[in-house]
């Protein structure tokens, strides 16, 4: 392993971890001193045994405000969704799991299908800057996005306004449908949400490495094992190889 890895991922000694709070598939609870628990805050732990060094976490209720810290000697990795937007300042690996990302719709919509749903007039809640946010953003033509920080709030906007359409992870929608009746989740996705690890564009020889690593838990076996060890399987995925 380069120790230039080491002296970038680790400049402390320690690696500090950027763990998103909102996730609730990757951060599934706390310990007894505070820190995360779940897939994600796990992930960090390995990388820092791999590293030879010992972990602290970085918390931050959302993904925007995760990016947003990049750069600014905040955290040294950073674990969230890859998307253009944030790439510009953080050298992202593939994704090590996957979430599919759909719309639920209200009891009596005319829609049926995901493509249905960017149309003229149709206005969607969503989670501000998330993964998916980010993603409609660029690609919806005619559908309009009203934007609330965190699913919760998107949800309760969805149902308070009667807006057409709620984005979000299938598996929180598949949650919030038993207080939604006769809503409806669309079959499908309009993008899978990328999780992966990242660090600053400098860090060459830091971000080789997380590449790599990344790509070794994926077929070891560690990230399938991390999800079961968490009781998300079947709606985490194991991303494909990069």
């Amino acid at each position: 392993m380069s120790q230039d890895a080491v002296a970038e991922l680790a400049p402390t000694g320690t690696l500090r971890a950027g763990i998103n709070l909102s996730n609730f598939l990757l951060v599934t609870g706390k310990a007894e001193n505070g820190d995360p628990v779940g897939v994600a805050p796990d992930m960090a732990k390995a990388i820092a045994d791999k590293l030879g060094v010992g972990v602290s976490y970085v918390t931050f209720p959302s993904p925007g405000e995760l990016a947003d810290a990049a750069g600014q000697n905040i955290w040294d990795i950073g674990l969230i969704a890859a998307e253009p937007k944030r790439a510009e300042t953080i050298a992202f690996t593939n994704a090590y799991v996957e979430i599919e990302a759909t719309y639920m719709v209200p009891e009596g919509s005319a829609f049926q299908k995901i493509e249905d749903v960017d149309s003229p007039g149709t206005r969607i809640a969503v989670a501000d800057r998330a993964a998916y946010d980010l993603y409609l953003t660029r690609n919806l033509k005619h559908a309009e996005l009203v934007r609330v920080k965190g699913l919760p709030a998107a949800f309760e906007l969805f149902l308070n306004e009667k807006l057409d359409a709620l984005a979000g992870l299938r598996p929180g929608l598949l949650d919030d449908q038993d207080k939604a009746p006769g809503a409806r989740i669309l079959d499908g996705r309009f993008t899978a949400v990328q999780q992966a690890a990242g660090t600053a564009t400098a860090n060459k020889a830091g971000a080789a490495f997380l590449r790599d690593f990344i790509e070794e838990a994926k077929a070891s076996g560690l990230v399938a094992e991390l999800i079961d060890r968490h009781g998300v399987t079947g709606r985490l995925l194991v991303a494909p190889p990069g």
